[in-house]
């Protein structure tokens, strides 16, 4: 490899989106249950309100609007409901837009960590573009483990790899919901990142809060070192847009403002999330269905003697087999027509449509069989 490639990047393995190559049938269909993206795509009048969006205002031939200043008013009028019974409100000037929420971990890294001594701490299993967005900018990561049990994270630990680690922890990680795990944030959790000191930026990644319908926005707005993480991928049916958003104080936001790159979200995205959020009832009226449905496979996978799966506050579900290894079990599901994500020592399963969560269950109980 050339020498101008840095040594560690040459080791690096890419971030892959498991496309399956090496199945040994390959199934004539495949249900994608491996992504949580939503299994409903937008209802045909929004489509159809998209395109005549494209057709009539969107000028292809011009740059986007740099500031989203339309957008994160939206924004903030839509999380500012969910924070109500405190009286405090979210203004345009404490949300900032990205091109997805990879873009806005990585503009955060950039922030706090990269051109001096830094690192971050992760608890594991979670979202993986944490540890790989760090490593490509050259971040040290500190990684505690979380209980076995119940996922919650080892606080002493926690504390311990802070006051030992080899560069001073400037950011920690958390989601909530967790992937792959589905648990959210305790209490005890809670309170340990509230007494965090404030030169530790700490990141709150929401982005299954439309499942749970348990936010720390208010924390973000009233803390000068929180920051909350949401995007429309999951709950919203926009994954293919690629929009997030990052909702803190109007200093912290200042500074992503800076760092981000100029018109990094394209105009056909940010009409697509103005549609979702003038439509937000309607779109979010299929959650009740995802709940249930994730309900029923999580009480059928629980009643499987081979099979260990954790209750979920998110549109997902986490199992591990207790028999075959997991990626016996893996493979076998695909070539089935069940893709699913193999991560963190477990599987992540998406919660589908319910015929598609029927073919789960059946595929499931088939390849898991006494």
């Amino acid at each position: 490899m050339s020498a101008f490639i840095r040594p560690d990047l040459q080791a690096f393995a890419a971030y892959s989106a498991h496309a399956i190559t090496d199945a040994q049938t390959q199934p004539a269909r495949v249900d994608h249950l491996d992504t949580n993206e939503s299994s409903y795509d937008l209802p045909a009048p929004l489509k159809a309100k998209l395109a005549g969006e494209y057709q009539q205002a969107i000028r292809a031939n011009r740059y986007p609007d740099g500031g989203h200043e339309e957008l994160r008013a939206a924004i903030a009028e839509y999380a500012s409901q969910a924070i109500a019974a405190t009286n405090l409100r979210v203004t345009a000037n404490q949300v900032t837009v990205g091109n997805g929420s990879d873009e806005l971990i990585r503009s955060l890294l950039i922030a706090t960590c990269v051109g001096r001594s830094g690192s971050i701490l992760v608890a594991e299993p979670t979202f993986s573009m944490y540890k790989v967005l760090a490593q490509t900018l050259g971040v040290d990561v500190v990684s505690v483990r979380r209980d076995a049990a119940t996922f919650e994270v080892d606080v002493a630990a926690a504390e311990t790899a802070i006051a030992n680690a080899a560069t001073p922890v400037r950011m920690v990680f958390m989601v909530s919901p967790n992937s792959p795990t589905g648990n959210s944030l305790t209490r005890a959790e809670l309170d340990w990142l509230r007494n965090l000191p404030t030169d530790i930026l700490v990141v709150v990644d929401e982005a299954y809060f439309e499942f749970s319908q348990v936010s720390t926005v208010a924390e973000a707005l009233t803390r000068p070192n929180w920051l909350v993480t949401r995007t429309f991928s999951k709950a919203f049916r926009l994954a293919a847009h690629r929009v997030g958003y990052a909702i803190a104080s109007s200093e912290i936001i200042a500074i992503l403002e800076k760092v981000r790159l100029p018109y990094n979200l394209p105009s056909f995205s940010q009409a697509a999330a103005l549609i979702a959020l003038r439509h937000a009832p309607d779109l979010l009226a299929a959650i009740k269905e995802v709940q249930t449905e994730r309900d029923r496979l999580c009480q059928a996978f629980q009643a499987l003697p081979n099979l260990q799966t954790w209750p979920s506050a998110a549109n997902f579900l986490y199992s591990r087999p207790r028999v075959q290894s997991l990626d016996s079990v893996f493979h076998q599901l695909y070539e089935q027509g069940t893709q699913i994500r193999q991560t963190g020592g477990g599987l992540r399963i998406t919660i589908g449509t319910p015929t598609e969560n029927d073919r789960t269950l059946a595929h499931v109980r088939q390849v898991l069989k006494p």
